[in-house]
């Protein structure tokens, strides 16, 4: 094996799978742990009576976190109003976050009916994240650098050989092995972020990935969980530990920390969704209390759809005229679930609790 330069593009990079020892009894121990949480909110989401009530809640979570480790930051407030205000970005962090969301939404669509991650849908995911016809990196000269300015790596270099890698990579995740799925990840991770295919986006692409992989393997059905969320807590780690597989071929700490990472979302998701729901129930009977004559089971999901709602949802909803559920909307900010704000010309309702509960770190 050749040592590695990283002042040279990375060309000479090894297919996957590593040639060394993967499960260790670290690792091992540590994807059980991790599987078993998993276990348990994919079980909760599936028991949900509606499990995909929140679902653009949750992976617009997602979106915002995987987007400011690219230091594109955005606020819940922004995110969720931008998307209720029929999309008028007045923010271009969160113009791109959405961006981002309908990407990740846009890669579960093919994966649902043909289980299948191929080099041509990471294009189209880096394609739909940055609204333009990007493809494979062709100019030679892309190096990453850290804050002091010092190259700390450089990807391969020229078309075929990133196409190559790139068709490796997608025999490798369609392929069948006796590698347990969670490390396969880990080392599906890397192997995409140590080829850098894309001149941009890279990083959110390849954790949409992640995602889309979750639900390839079955080990979510409803993708719903927050991985970017540890990496924004645990980054400087992150990238560590990505080095130190390329530079040292250690990949039982990178497997590790990729772990840790599913363990930590699957119990702050499990904990979240349980928190999200019992709100749900308390707020249903207390309006079913209050305001008996605006309570409905559909009234109640769209208020929990996303934080922020409009009278053209309840019309949407059919759940009345316009005047009728205008008054619903009244009613509930009376009584307290609710808080309106003047956006232009209409008026938007926050669910300030679930808004509460979606901003706990």
């Amino acid at each position: 094996m050749t040592k590695f330069n990283r002042n040279i593009p990375y060309n000479s990079s090894p297919i996957l799978p590593p040639r060394t020892n993967l499960e260790t009894t670290k690792v091992l121990r540590k994807t059980i742990d991790a599987s078993r949480a998993l276990a348990k909110l994919n079980g909760m989401l599936s028991n949900l009576p509606n499990p995909t009530l929140f679902l653009d809640t949750i992976h617009l979570q997602e979106t915002k976190a995987s987007s400011e480790i690219e230091n594109i930051i955005t606020t819940n407030d922004d995110l969720y109003r931008s998307l209720v205000e029929d999309k008028k970005f007045d923010n271009p962090a969160t113009k791109e976050v959405i961006s981002y969301k309908e990407a990740l939404w846009n890669g579960l669509q093919p994966i649902e009916t043909r289980p299948f991650i191929s080099a041509n849908l990471c294009i189209e995911i880096v394609q739909s994240i940055k609204k333009n016809t990007a493809s494979i990196r062709t100019i030679p000269g892309t190096v990453l650098k850290n804050t002091k300015g010092e190259t700390i790596y450089t990807p391969p270099s020229g078309e075929a050989i990133i196409r190559e890698k790139l068709d490796d990579l997608e025999t490798f995740i369609n392929g069948e092995d006796p590698i347990d799925s969670l490390i396969k990840m880990a080392l599906m991770h890397y192997q995409f972020e140590a080829i850098h295919p894309f001149s941009d986006a890279n990083g959110r692409t390849g954790r949409i990935l992640l995602l889309l992989y979750l639900k390839l393997e079955k080990l979510l059905d409803t993708p719903a969980i927050y991985l970017s969320e540890y990496i924004i807590k645990n980054k400087t780690d992150y990238y560590t530990k990505l080095r130190k597989v390329t530079e040292n071929n250690d990949w039982e700490e990178w497997i590790l920390y990729m772990l840790e990472m599913v363990e930590y979302t699957a119990n702050k998701g499990l904990e979240r969704l349980k928190n999200v729901t019992t709100l749900m129930d308390q707020m249903a009977s207390k309006i079913k209390e209050t305001i008996p004559k605006v309570y409905t089971k559909e009234l109640v999901e769209i208020l929990f759809r996303l934080p922020y709602t409009k009278r053209q949802f309840l019309i949407d909803a059919k759940l009345g005229t316009p005047k009728t559920v205008g008054k619903y909307l009244m009613e509930l900010e009376k009584f307290g679930f609710l808080i309106s704000e003047k956006v232009g010309k209409e008026k938007l309702y926050l669910n300030h609790k679930l808004m509460g509960i979606l901003e706990i770190p």
